[in-house]
């Protein structure tokens, strides 16, 4: 896997590579911000407090400073947060009349995964080297 993610970098250059996974980030945290709004408008309607849909987008809320401010180590511990609504969406997948909602849920969580990890690598690596070269 490294030997991959290394002829990668210097096949397609790490500021490549950068703006590709912050592009992920983004489309992805964006979607899954707005599924999670979602939810828990829908839980809200139902004559809960507020409570659900603080809890659904406050942990993603939290990590909107480190993607404005493009840190690597917030992306990283993002990725870590997204396996979580990867879970939660497994589980809501399998509720009847929940799949499509459930599956999209999970899927829109594993490209945020993917999209933080490589941001965290390329924009750590991309640092390092221009650090280097100063």
């Amino acid at each position: 896997m490294r030997r991959w993610l290394e002829g990668l970098e210097s096949r397609q250059g790490l500021d490549a590579l950068t703006a590709k996974s912050r592009r992920l980030v983004i489309v992805s945290y964006a979607v899954l911000l707005a599924l999670m709004l979602y939810r828990g408008v829908a839980i809200q309607s139902d004559g809960s407090a507020i409570g659900p849909l603080v809890a659904f987008v406050l942990p993603l809320a939290l990590f909107l400073p480190s993607i404005l401010a493009r840190r690597a180590r917030g992306h990283a511990w993002l990725a870590f947060v997204s396996l979580l609504f990867f879970t939660q969406g497994v589980m809501v997948a399998t509720l009847p009349g929940e799949a499509l909602r459930g599956v999209l849920e999970a899927l829109v969580s594993l490209a945020l995964f993917t999209g933080c990890m490589g941001y965290a690598r390329f924009r750590s690596r991309q640092l390092k080297a221009r650090h280097q070269d100063a």
